[in-house]
């Protein structure tokens, strides 16, 4: 199997390093950088077999998470789009239009993907954000919206972008923060950045021996 790994900023691809069978691109940030920079290594770089959106992550509050664990996305949830009025915030379908060929603002993963996955990997619902959670009062209302356990600025869009060009797709985070009021966060990108490198290999030969 030939895999397409994409990350938001260079430490996460120097980390990953070399695997077998795999091309490691460095995107850039945001959810426009990573749709363009996985669409482009699809259309020149390919084909593969798998993409993946790989980084790190903050929790969000009130999961059973902690710092340094691997989590893969059951669904890469776009947490802005959509139309927010003083009582609610509608999604995408609540406005009666569609992002794609799946429903409201969730990017689905596909189960067989996730069926091969490790027995000891944490699986849920990662957010796609533009403005990262930095009060108490945006991770709640993230959380809310968004159903989501974790969130980060690209996964949505890496696993949106190899859905358009028919690439199966997942999004697999490693936590390095909590989320929050920023005076009251804890980081440790250096033990997240360890895990990704140590849990990838595996994840990816699950996925294979399927």
């Amino acid at each position: 199997m030939r895999c397409l790994i994409v990350t938001a900023v260079d430490a996460e691809a120097e980390a990953i390093g070399s695997i077998p069978d795999t091309v490691v691109v460095a995107g850039g940030i945001g959810r426009t950088n990573a749709a363009a920079a996985t669409t482009e290594a699809i259309l020149t770089r390919g084909p593969f077999d798998l993409v993946i959106s790989a980084g790190i992550a903050g929790m969000l509050p009130g999961v059973e998470l902690e710092i340094g664990n691997i989590l893969v996305a059951e669904a890469c949830v776009y947490a802005e789009e959509g139309l927010l009025t003083p009582n609610a915030f509608l999604d995408i379908q609540g406005m009666g239009f569609s992002l794609g060929d799946f429903d409201g603002n969730a990017v689905p993963i596909d189960p067989d993907l996730l069926d091969r996955l490790p027995e000891a990997i944490r699986i849920g619902r990662i957010a796609t954000v533009a403005t990262c959670s930095g009060s108490d009062h945006q991770a709640d209302l993230i959380a809310r919206r968004t159903s989501a356990v974790a969130e980060a600025m690209e996964g949505a869009a890496v696993v949106h972008a190899a859905r358009r060009l028919g690439v199966p797709a997942i999004e697999v985070r490693a936590i390095s923060n909590t989320t929050g009021d920023r005076d009251r966060q804890h980081w440790d990108i250096k033990s997240a950045l360890s895990s990704l490198a140590e849990s990838l290999p595996g994840i990816i030969a699950h996925l294979d021996a399927g």
